[in-house]
């Protein structure tokens, strides 16, 4: 048997793990370089990253369709193409901002403004709109990496695979985000922050080349040979084997707002909102934590330690998040839905370890990463699992749709976390003593009420999950 599927799966990785990094650069230059020369607030900060989430949101719920649409092979290469070019022109933005203003010629009149002026509003104003801009169309191009990912293991791999070829895709997020407090703050440090955002992006744009010369359907793939594709189409009737590639194609669509008639669709739903923007939550703003809490930028050796510790347990304890249901299903013979939802209420125990994470911070800042990086690989193992119920349920041919859909929850219920949390912590800052929450007071106390939703939403959202699909049910057209 050819092994080719593991190509694609690897293409998948890098490039989940491309789109991970792009989401980051913003958030390791934020705090250090970018809110000085802008004159940013976390309020600002969180206007961007919720609004980010809620164009992703818009975005998703067109991009399976999109994708359903354009086949997996052109629309994964128009997704790529479109969040490299937002990322890229990130670094735009400030020469940008002085476009605008009559009282700016250079940069480095910019630079040179006086903190709480006038003009400083001004500048932080219209850069915020600058940098909203250019989110968005990072958020329009990135709301097509899961669902073509999804669609992709989907055409490549067996029902009891999918979980764990997901799990080594989806753990391109964490790697991503490895990566990312050991490449961006240096670039930013020595080169400018500019100049992050553009290295970063181009690697999307190298991607593009190795999927349109390596991907192919299986079925038309010279590197796929029959044994292969046997071993891929094993959950279709055997006297259909043959005709495996045409069964696909004819295969009845659901039309797109039939989906929301579905508890399953439903199920999906709510665990995608309860659920990403907690993820998204610790993405976007671990760096400032480390930065307010113990004094440690991204570009420190400190800060990058902390950073690269705490996705260096997601990445590693992520990765047996597909394992585990397929341990279930092969060792104990339960059914897939089934080994995945027991994993993921496994999975749903890990970020309640978050809720220690501020009261140990006063002991080491290395307990919060560590715990975070705990909390954040649940959420990894949850998230393999959880998209892979799509499959379970749904036909291949509106996998990517329901996925899109689940993902705008997703990013509605981000969106929501990101904007409570800047406004919480600039209030939380602003009243000091006077703000105080299970022994904390001031900016500590607001980032203990996150980490307390953080804890307890993969329970509150398994719960609904469950109450909604109790059994293995797959989706009759």
């Amino acid at each position: 048997m050819t092994n080719w599927r593991w190509w694609i799966c690897t293409l998948l990785f890098v490039a989940t793990t491309v789109n991970y990094l792009d989401r980051q650069v913003l958030s390791l230059t934020y705090k250090e370089f970018i809110a000085p020369e802008f004159h940013w607030t976390d309020a600002h900060y969180g206007t961007i990253t919720s609004l980010f989430s809620i164009f992703y949101a818009i975005a998703c719920l067109f991009a399976g369709k999109f994708v359903d649409w354009m086949g997996t092979k052109k629309g994964y290469l128009i997704a790529i193409g479109v969040w490299s070019g937002g990322a890229v022109m990130h670094a735009a933005c400030g020469i940008a901002s002085t476009w605008f203003i009559d009282e700016l010629e250079s940069m480095e009149a910019l630079r040179a403004v006086e903190a709480g002026s006038e003009l400083a509003l001004t500048i932080s104003t219209i850069s915020v709109y600058l940098f909203l801009l250019c989110r968005g169309i990072l958020a329009l191009g990135e709301s097509g990496n899961f669902p073509a990912a999804i669609k992709t293991t989907a055409e490549y791999f067996p029902k009891k695979d999918r979980a764990f070829a997901t799990s080594i895709f989806n753990a391109g997020a964490s790697v991503g985000a490895l990566a990312a407090p050991l490449l961006i703050p240096p670039l930013a440090k020595h080169y400018g922050w500019e100049m992050a955002f553009i290295i970063i992006g181009a690697l999307g744009f190298l991607w593009m080349f190795f999927w349109q010369y390596m991907y192919d359907k299986p079925e038309k793939s010279k590197h796929v040979n029959q044994a292969e594709l046997e071993y891929i189409h094993q959950d279709d009737a055997e006297e259909e084997a043959a005709a495996a590639a045409k069964a696909v194609e004819e295969e009845k669509s659901i039309p797109f707002m039939q989906c929301f008639k579905f508890k399953q669709t439903w199920s999906f739903i709510v665990g995608k909102f309860l659920t990403d923007g907690v993820w998204w939550f610790f993405l976007f703003w671990a760096p400032a934590y480390f930065q307010d809490q113990f004094n440690a930028p991204a570009s420190s050796p400190l800060g990058q330690g902390l950073i690269f510790t705490l996705y260096a347990i997601v990445t590693v304890i992520s990765l047996f998040g597909g394992y585990l249901p397929k341990l279930f299903v092969e060792k104990r013979g339960m059914n897939p839905y089934s080994g995945r939802m027991l994993a993921m209420l496994i999975f749903a125990f890990f970020p309640l370890v978050a809720l220690a994470a501020q009261p140990l911070g006063a002991y080491s800042p290395w307990w919060p990463a560590i715990l975070i990086g705990i909390a954040g690989a649940g959420h990894q193992a949850w998230s393999a699992n959880i998209f892979s119920t799509v499959g379970d349920m749904f036909p291949k041919s509106t996998i990517a749709s329901v996925t899109g859909i689940g993902a705008m929850a997703g990013g509605i219920g981000s969106m929501i976390i990101q904007k409570v949390a800047g406004n919480l912590f600039t209030y939380a800052e602003g009243q000091g003593a006077a703000f105080q929450f299970m022994g904390f007071e001031g900016k500590p106390a607001g980032y203990f009420i996150m980490f307390c939703f953080c804890g307890l939403a993969y329970l509150i959202g398994w719960t609904i999950m469950k109450t909604l699909v109790p059994k293995y049910k797959p989706v009759e057209v």
